[in-house]
């Protein structure tokens, strides 16, 4: 498992682990992170395909999650060739819903997209799950919230279908322990639009208390963003916030098709990681 310490990663891992899976969970770091017992911790850099040799010894299946910031520093051509020729077969990609509704950007589209050719070219069994804005996203908001009360944001009644990082983690599980899988694409909201102001209020109701919404300029939001991120992703998700193409409002089926159950709303992920903004 790459990306093993990320949203996703973490809850994937512990859903493998629970369900007697061996686990092999890959990260950058030089400490060693907090894993379920069992699970297996490889240091290793997706910058450097080679590093990843020891962690696929007896791997049958691989969770590829890219390294973010330094994603377009991969060679996901190499890291697949490896994975197959340790014996690997069956990959499940961690992709962008971008690929599809930003096929122009950079960051979102064209970069997600060379993985994804990388992943059908490979020789390996495939699926790749498309998500749109994940509700963690909203960790950006937990010190303001912990200390004022107050979000900040903008586009505040422009809604998306954000998806819970839990339930992706549970697709992911599925894909790389069952069949019937192969060739599948999906692509991975929440059950239905949300918009910055409603969850805040989401936040405001799991916490019990008032939360202020403070509507941003896109000028305001842009400066905060470039704290953390280059220019052209700034300017590309500011785009999908405040004008999201019919695409990225669609409430997609694809994991009530998959785990024969509605996905998470927001609320219900702010529930469940409130001890992040009390």
């Amino acid at each position: 498992m790459t990306g093993a310490t990320g949203n996703v990663g973490r809850t994937l891992v512990q859903s493998l682990a629970a369900a007697g899976e061996q686990v092999t969970a890959v990260s950058r770091g030089t400490a060693e992170p907090a894993l379920p017992g069992g699970v297996r911790h490889q240091r290793a850099d997706l910058t450097a395909a080679e590093t990843l040799a020891p962690a696929f010894v007896g791997a049958t299946a691989l969770f590829l999650h890219d390294t973010g910031i330094s994603a377009h520093l991969m060679d996901p051509r190499a890291i697949l060739a490896l994975a197959k020729s340790a014996g690997i077969q069956r990959v499940v990609r961690l992709s962008s819903q971008g690929v599809a509704t930003r096929p122009e950007s950079a960051s979102h589209g064209q970069l997600a997209h060379s993985f994804e050719e990388a992943v059908r070219e490979s020789g390996l069994e495939w699926t790749i799950l498309r998500p749109g804005g994940f509700a963690s996203n909203a960790y950006a908001w937990a010190e303001s919230v912990r200390d004022e009360r107050v979000v900040a944001a903008p586009f505040g009644d422009v809604g998306l279908p954000v998806v819970d990082p839990f339930d992706i983690a549970e697709v992911a599980a599925v894909a790389l322990r069952e069949d019937g899988h192969a060739g599948q694409v999906y692509t991975l909201t929440g059950p239905a639009l949300s918009t910055p102001r409603q969850r805040a209020e989401d936040l405001a109701a799991a916490l019990g208390e008032p939360v202020r919404f403070v509507e941003q300029t896109r000028a305001q939001a842009k400066t905060q963003m470039l704290h953390f991120m280059p220019e052209p992703v700034v300017e590309t998700t500011l785009d999908i916030l405040g004008n999201p193409t019919p695409e990225e409002q669609l409430i997609s089926p694809d994991i009530d098709k998959v785990l024969g159950r509605a996905p998470h709303a927001f609320s219900d992920w702010a529930q469940r990681n409130m001890f992040a903004f009390k």
